[in-house]
């Protein structure tokens, strides 16, 4: 059976030491919240993720969904540990108090939410959704629709739904058919077919929102004729008071190869009474706002797996014995070493370790410019954190779920065997991990949005609000002897990702195709890029810190960021070579090439 211990003191670091001398930690919303205060949130999360949702999950995954008459049920014991979430106040945390939020930083929901992901990431679906849904309403609906729907998405009694797919349609959302009439008393009538709906029904809330893409019969053909509706399951009174069930029902759900107890749902809107949120024709622009806060979640899904992939692969590397170290026998007292003293072993514990360790700090770099995004005192900085946030979402989504499979993998392969088996837990983790690089836009999507939207933004104003400071950066430390070994590499591989972005700028003017071969390429160089800057900072940290009485714990981030410099880092190399052989190799191969012969 496997075992889950959330890692707060990692969590810690990267909250509250790795950033502590930046503009960042003195941030308006962290002025009344103590380091203490934060450390007891998270250890009561701990807490709950390890003691309540953790035993859950494998049950969760053996039973599934149940889907009878249009309705769905979840696994044994969904419904009572959901109730504790809410009653605890773990879906509110970073909500707006005016509408029962507690008003928390974003990092203590992003630590809250990996917790969550490592413990049971079916579960974490269901109110994941909600926080995104939440979002959406927030920034997008009218007062009414706002103060009607949103304290009770926020004290989790609702719960909210995206629904962009239709069977027809999944990234192309110019071809969606789902209609909407309008009605004399301002509502809508929304009739059509979404697939792969997460969460779209289940027995945990009393009433699920749902936010749907519809055309009206009057609209633009494309993309620019798609609207936002607000569809509830059930209707309600002006006091929020259930009512009768609206005209959206599940017709089946889907037979997964993981989060098996996620619901996952085949919606029909029946003539479904339905309210317009923002403006006639900006359903998908407005929809981003969900998709994106969508986006970060499903990156911090990635590292939940990953987590709690590798604390299950080293315990496992540490008992299991097999065979001797190759330079002679380390414990003659046992039948065989544990597999840990072998090199490849090391080598595939410390590659899930540095992706840990560096996505964290990735995900709580963007949370932080998140914050600033909304709080800070002049539209200055609040633009230019929105803009690397923008910048870096699709990089969130798209690497640290690409390290999420590849680190759930290295699990399976150290447990061998026995990680092929059910009962062990790890093959769960690989299956749950796959889905999280394809939904809310897939990699490849991600990779494009990068490349092909975001870097050429204003003339490259988002890819400024990285380049600036890690170039300034580089420059401070180049003669510091002590960070000698981290800034050299960092300093190689920010030339190498400086290159490719002038070259790819040049050659995408005149042929696309150069954008699209290199992408996914690209993303994964400017994602190591960014773990090298975190890890030379996190070094300069450690080395601060380590004659204190936590030295093992900064002697391990050196050595670490030693390992991700010298092993990982190098792969920059092999990217902008392939990035640089251009599009031609690709689509010069005729399609008759491909066989079948």
């Amino acid at each position: 059976m496997p075992i889950y211990k959330a890692p707060l003191r990692d969590m810690k670091f990267a909250m509250q030491e790795l950033f502590a001398n930046s503009e960042q930690s003195s941030l308006p919303v962290f002025e009344n919240l103590s380091e203490q205060d934060i450390d007891m949130i998270l250890a009561e999360a701990a807490k709950f993720c390890e003691n309540i949702l953790f035993p859950l999950n494998l049950s969760g995954d053996t039973e599934g969904c149940h889907w009878e008459n249009r309705e769905v049920r979840t696994p044994k014991g969904f419904k009572e540990a959901y109730k504790e979430f809410v009653d605890s106040g773990w879906a509110s945390l970073a909500c707006e108090p005016e509408f029962g939020g507690q008003g928390l930083p974003e990092t203590i929901a992003l630590a809250v939410e990996e917790m969550v992901c490592s413990s049971n990431l079916s579960f974490g679906l269901y109110p994941g959704l909600t926080r995104g849904a939440y979002q959406l309403l927030l920034k997008h609906g009218t007062n009414e629709l706002k103060h009607h729907y949103l304290p009770k998405m926020v004290e989790g009694v609702w719960s909210g739904t995206m629904c962009l797919t239709e069977p027809h349609c999944g990234t192309d959302l110019g071809l969606v058919r789902t209609k909407a009439l309008s009605q004399s008393d301002g509502s809508y009538k929304i009739t059509g077919t979404k697939i792969f709906i997460s969460s779209g029904e289940h027995d945990l809330t009393e009433n699920i929102i749902h936010f749907v893409l519809a055309r009206t019969p009057e609209g633009p053909l494309g993309i620019r004729g798609v609207s936002l509706f607000l569809v509830p399951k059930f209707l309600t009174n002006s006091n929020g008071e259930i009512m009768e069930r609206n005209a959206v029902y599940c017709d089946s759900i889907e037979h997964k190869m993981g989060l098996k107890g996620s619901a996952t749902c085949v919606l029909n809107f029946e003539e479904a009474t339905g309210w317009l949120v923002g403006t006639l024709y900006k359903g998908v622009a407005n929809m981003f706002t969900m998709m994106n806060n969508e986006r970060l979640a499903v990156g911090n899904q990635g590292l939940g797996i990953a987590e709690i992939s590798y604390q299950n692969a080293l315990i496992y590397a540490k008992e299991r014995l097999q065979g001797r170290a190759l330079t002679g026998v380390k414990y003659p007292e046992k039948a065989a070493d544990p597999i840990i003293v072998h090199p490849d072993v090391r080598k595939m514990l410390l590659t899930m370790k540095a992706y840990n360790e560096g996505n964290r700090m990735l995900g709580t770099w963007v949370a932080f410019h998140s914050i600033r995004s909304q709080t800070a005192e002049n539209e200055s900085e609040r633009e230019e954190a929105d803009d690397f946030v923008q910048l870096m979402t699709p990089i969130i989504k798209a690497f640290m779920t690409d390290c999420g499979t590849e680190v759930a993998s290295l699990g399976v392969q150290i447990y061998g065997g026995h990680g092929y088996i059910h009962e062990h837990g790890m093959e769960q983790y690989m299956r749950d991990a796959r889905i999280a690089q394809i939904y809310e836009g897939t990699n490849g999507v991600q990779a494009l949005d990068l490349v092909g939207r975001k870097i050429p933004t204003a003339t490259g104003r988002y890819l400024r609000r990285f380049f600036h400071p890690v170039y300034d950066y580089i420059q401070e430390k180049q003669q510091d002897e002590l960070l000698a070994e981290f800034i050299g590499p960092l300093h190689k591989a920010f030339d190498r990702l400086q290159q490719a972005t002038i070259s790819l700028a040049q050659r995408g003017l005149s042929n696309p195709n150069e954008i699209g071969a290199a992408a996914s390429d690209y993303l994964r160089m400017f994602a190591l890029t960014a773990h090298a800057y975190l890890w030379a900072q996190a070094c300069e940290v450690a080395y601060a810190k380590r004659d204190g009485h936590d030295k093992a714990f900064y002697e391990s981030k050196i050595i670490t960021a030693r390992f991700f410099m010298q092993k990982i880092l190098p792969q920059t190399s092999s990217l902008f070579a392939c990035i640089m052989a251009g599009s031609k190799p690709l689509m010069e191969f005729k399609e008759e090439a491909f066989g079948p012969f």
